[in-house]
C-alpha cells in the first residue's frame, strides 16, 4: 500500500487528507517512482481550491506536478533507465490522477530525467518547475543571448529567482523588479545586475537608466494585469515580451501597436516536448555542476504535515520553495 494525499471537495488546506491505496504497477513505457520529496506550487493551491482553469474531477483528486525520487519498477518497453536510478519528474500532466503528493507514482518514462549528483533531495524536488519555466520562456521562446538586458517581474518569486540565475549563466544582464524596496538587497545578492522597487521608483525611467536609454531587450512578465503597459514602455523597440505568469488576475488588453514581439508562455508547451526537455536537462546539469543554478528552499515539511505546508503557502511569506519530504 502507498500513502496518497487526496481531496474530495474544493476548499482550504483542510480538505486534503491522506489515504492508503494499492501500489500501481507501471504500464508499458512507464516507470514507478518512489517519491522522496515534492514541492508545493501555486498550481496545487489552485487545483485544491477549485480555481484551476483545467477541470479537476472529484472525489479522490490528487495533487503534485513536481518531485524527485527513485525508480522503483519498470514497465515493459522501457529502456535507458534501471531500478534504483534517482530521477526528477519533468511533467505530470495528469496530476489529478497520479500527482507527486504520494509515496509512489507512475509516469511515462520520458517524463523523468536523471537527478544531477550535486543536488540534495530537497533541492531536486524544488528545481524543475521554476527553472524549466524560466528557461523555456527566456531561452526557447525569447532566444535570450549574452549581453541582453532582461527585465524580470516578480523577481523575488521562485520563477523570478530562477530567471535571474539562468540569465547570468547565459551571460545576459538581469534587471529585477519587485514591489517592495525591502527586497532590493536580496535580489542584488541573488545575482540581479540591478533591482527596481516599484513602490518608490518609476519602472520605465529606471529601466532606461540601467540600459543607457535603450530599454530592455527581453521582458519576462510573471505578473500580467494592467501593469503590463509599463513593461511595454520599458522594452526597446524590436524587443520581446514573454507573458509567463498570472499573479494579477485583472484583465489586460492584448498588446497592439507596440513594436515588439509578444509571446504567451505555459511551461507544458516545452516540458511535454522530449527534444526540448533534453536541452533543458543538459542546461540544468551544467548549471548545477558549475554552482550557477541553485533553488532557494524556504521550509521543509513532512508528508503528515502537508495541510500545514499549504497553510504556509497561503500566508505568502515564503521567500523560496516549500518542500514536503515523504
Amino acid at each position: 500500500m502507498t500513502k496518497v494525499v487526496v481531496f474530495d471537495e474544493f476548499g482550504g488546506p483542510e480538505v486534503m487528507h491522506i489515504v492508503e491505496e494499492p501500489v500501481t504497477e507501471p504500464n508499458a513505457g512507464e516507470v514507478r517512482v518512489r517519491i522522496e520529496a515534492f514541492a508545493v506550487n501555486p498550481l496545487d493551491q489552485m487545483m485544491r481550491s477549485g480555481a484551476s482553469p483545467a477541470p479537476v474531477p472529484l472525489p479522490r483528486a490528487r495533487l503534485g506536478v513536481e518531485g524527485t525520487g527513485i525508480v522503483d519498477a519498470l514497465g515493459p518497453q522501457v529502456t535507458g533507465l534501471k531500478i534504483g536510478d534517482p530521477v526528477i519528474l519533468t511533467a505530470v500532466p495528469d496530476a489529478v490522477v497520479r500527482g507527486s503528493y504520494a509515496q509512489y507514482t507512475t509516469v511515462p518514462a520520458n517524463r523523468v530525467i536523471t537527478r544531477p549528483d550535486p543536488l540534495g533531495i530537497t533541492e531536486a524536488a524544488a528545481i524543475w518547475v521554476a527553472f524549466s519555466t524560466a528557461y523555456g520562456a527566456l531561452v526557447e521562446k525569447a532566444r535570450m543571448r549574452p549581453g541582453d538586458h532582461v527585465l524580470i517581474t516578480a523577481a523575488s518569486g521562485r520563477v523570478g529567482q530562477a530567471a535571474i540565475q539562468i540569465a547570468r549563466q547565459i551571460g545576459a544582464v538581469p534587471i529585477a523588479v519587485t514591489r517592495h524596496t525591502a527586497k532590493k538587497d536580496a535580489l542584488l545578492a541573488a545575482g540581479a545586475a540591478a533591482a527596481i522597487a516599484t513602490d518608490q521608483t518609476d519602472i520605465v525611467e529606471a529601466v532606461h537608466h540601467h540600459t543607457g536609454g535603450a530599454g530592455a531587450d527581453i521582458v519576462l512578465d510573471l505578473v500580467m494585469g494592467p501593469g503590463q503597459q509599463d513593461l511595454l514602455a520599458a522594452a526597446r523597440p524590436g524587443g520581446t515580451l514573454v507573458a509567463a505568469g498570472f499573479l494579477d488576475p485583472r484583465p489586460v488588453p492584448f498588446p497592439t501597436g507596440a513594436p515588439l514581439t509578444f509571446f504567451s508562455y505555459r511551461s507544458f508547451e516545452h516540458t511535454l516536448d522530449d527534444v526540448v526537455v533534453k536541452r533543458m536537462s543538459a542546461f540544468l546539469n551544467a548549471g548545477v555542476r558549475l554552482g550557477a543554478l541553485q533553488p532557494a528552499i524556504d521550509k521543509v515539511f513532512a508528508l503528515d504535515d502537508v495541510v500545514e505546508a499549504h497553510r504556509y503557502l497561503e500566508k505568502g511569506l515564503h521567500t523560496g520553495k516549500i518542500v514536503v519530504t515523504v
